[in-house]
């Protein structure tokens, strides 16, 4: 299978078509809270994103490319407002500045005047939630640029559904100390967030937290984000990209040791394919099973017999019959004894 059939599993080719445009440039005035959780604000999307779901080079923990700056591991957790759970096997994209200001894909204004960066992909990523709900970056830390106060920008998907747009940013002390104290960087961050146009009216459920690392030498940061759902189901059973054909669940257990199961069902009898990849989209491991009959199945994986390393990974099922060719994602974890 070429590696941009796995992207596609994931819900996100085409995923653009269904951005809601109320959504991209509006601001919800007030967050709804249940529990202890609360749905993070709705923020635009531009002017700079970018639909990067045809580029399977974009599935990827580390967005740097060639950009230097302070490195950045950031952490975000996503949880459903209803129950305050965690929301697995969704999809994040993140995408943010340069340390002098400048985004990928566009000609912009920075510190150094306007650049063209077209047809550049760097400080762009796409990840998917696992069993935590949680899903890591390693980035740099974002610089500003005239009229906005640092920040960074995310979308989260359920499937191919987008869930929230929204933008997150920085402790204005902790901040500003990276800035002075780094000569790669342009001075503190002059603008406020009462002067910034997007966070004036509120910023109490963006703001992430900010930490040095010593083993890096960077920084660690981290910030639990609610979402209109209901926590630890992630994708529904039936989306648009299986074609009715199959329903795909979450393996069991999970988190697991040595040995999970993958169940699903069949609609009509089909050829099945389950693959499983890294987090930076390489396929590991793959495990085919031919006419298979209508109903309910369930695979078996093993990482000891399969050789792989702990971690995270996305499984992959490839439904193929009379019908056509589908598939979808989920996240497993893979823990150490």
């Amino acid at each position: 299978m070429k590696r941009k059939d796995f992207i596609k599993g994931l819900g996100i080719a085409g995923a653009a078509t269904f951005l809601p445009l109320g959504n991209l440039f509006s601001k919800s005035i007030d967050s709804i809270t249940t529990g202890t959780c609360n749905l993070v604000p709705t923020e635009t999307a531009g002017p700079y994103p970018l639909d990067l779901s045809n580029n399977p080079l974009m599935f990827r923990t580390d967005i740097r490319e060639t950009q230097t700056g302070a490195q950045l591991n950031l952490k975000l957790k996503f949880v459903g407002i209803v129950n305050c759970g965690s929301m697995a096997n969704m999809r994040v994209d993140v995408w943010h500045c340069s340390r002098d200001g400048y985004y990928s894909g566009y000609t912009t204004n920075g510190q150094s005047g306007s650049q063209n960066h077209v047809g550049e992909t760097f400080l762009r990523g796409i990840q998917m939630t696992d069993a935590s709900g949680e899903v890591e970056f390693i980035t740099i830390f974002p610089g500003w640029y005239s009229g906005r106060i640092c920040h960074i920008h995310f979308q989260v998907f359920m499937g191919s559904m987008l869930q929230a747009t929204s933008q997150l940013s920085f402790p204005i002390a902790e901040k500003n100390e990276i800035f002075s104290n780094n000569p790669l960087y342009f001075g503190a961050d002059p603008t406020s967030f009462n002067q910034d146009n997007v966070f004036s009216d509120g910023y109490a459920y963006q703001l992430a937290t900010l930490t040095p690392n010593s083993t890096t030498a960077g920084y660690d940061s981290y910030l639990e984000i609610g979402i209109n759902g209901t926590g630890t189901t992630g994708l529904q059973n039936l989306e648009p990209e299986t074609g009715g054909q199959f329903k795909l669940l979450q393996n069991y257990p999970n988190p697991y040791i040595h040995e999970t199961i993958i169940p699903f069902t069949l609609i009509n009898s089909s050829d099945v394919k389950i693959e499983l990849f890294d987090l930076m989209g390489k396929k590991i491991a793959i495990i085919k099973r031919v006419s298979l009959a209508e109903g309910d199945h369930e695979i078996t994986v093993n990482i000891k017999d399969l050789e792989i390393p702990k971690g995270n990974y996305v499984y992959q099922i490839e439904v193929t019959n009379r019908n056509g060719v589908f598939r979808q994602c989920k996240m497993m974890t893979a823990e150490k004894e």
